[in-house]
């Protein structure tokens, strides 16, 4: 597929989700239901039907909304990195040290984890969506993942943080905070936020004993 037509799939997407300000609500209920589902059932378990009965719409109205099931998953995966990097994105117009910084990224992303359905499927099910459709999510999660880089690259500037590659870095803080999903429970002694502050407390300081005290 070209590029000029890879970008119009996605575009075609947009059109079919955002018309205007009508039938956006539905579209967005019809994105959390398929997303409890998925969560719930498994992303193959769980049908076109299932997800329109969840939404309380029949199987035609839904695809006046989206095209396929993998539109839905597509949307998942969409809204996900769009909240991500709008969340960091606010973050570079106000004064807030790196470590800060890196203390309420992990806490985006644990926080999620804790309150969004569809979680389980964004980590797994990347691979069902179309080529097009994976590579427009990987170009957000590069640029999400430039971000989190940029900060750590501002930190080692202001020796605020070590001097360690800054890839590398960002890889390990995702892989503590992104393989939560697989454990994380919401009825837990720990809100996301809490494990959030311990992870970036390892990530900064380590497991060493602390002889500040000493």
């Amino acid at each position: 597929m070209s590029t000029d037509n890879r970008d119009s799939t996605i575009i075609a997407a947009r059109a079919r989700r955002d018309p205007g300000t009508a039938g956006t609500a539905k579209r967005s209920e019809v994105v959390r239901k398929a997303a409890e589902l998925f969560d719930a059932a498994g992303y193959h378990n769980t049908g076109v039907a299932d997800i329109a009965a969840a939404a309380g719409i029949s199987k035609p109205t839904l695809y006046h909304y989206f095209a396929s099931k993998d539109e839905i998953l597509f949307w998942i995966h969409e809204d996900y990195m769009d909240e991500l990097i709008a969340r960091q994105e606010k973050r570079t117009h106000i004064s807030i040290s790196p470590s800060a910084c890196l203390l309420e990224l992990m806490a985006d992303m644990l926080e999620m984890t804790e309150t969004r359905p569809g979680v389980r499927v964004f980590h797994e099910h990347l691979r069902e969506l179309r080529p097009d459709q994976q590579e427009h999510v990987r170009k957000k999660r590069e640029v999400y993942q430039d971000m989190v880089e940029t900060v750590i690259r501002d930190g080692i500037a202001r020796d605020e943080l070590r001097h360690l590659d800054p890839r590398l870095t960002a890889l390990g803080l995702f892989g503590m905070v992104n393989w939560a999903y697989q454990w994380f429970k919401p009825a837990g002694p720990l809100r996301s936020r809490e494990i959030a502050y311990l992870f970036w407390d390892m990530l900064l300081h380590g497991l060493g004993e602390d002889h500040s005290q000493t």
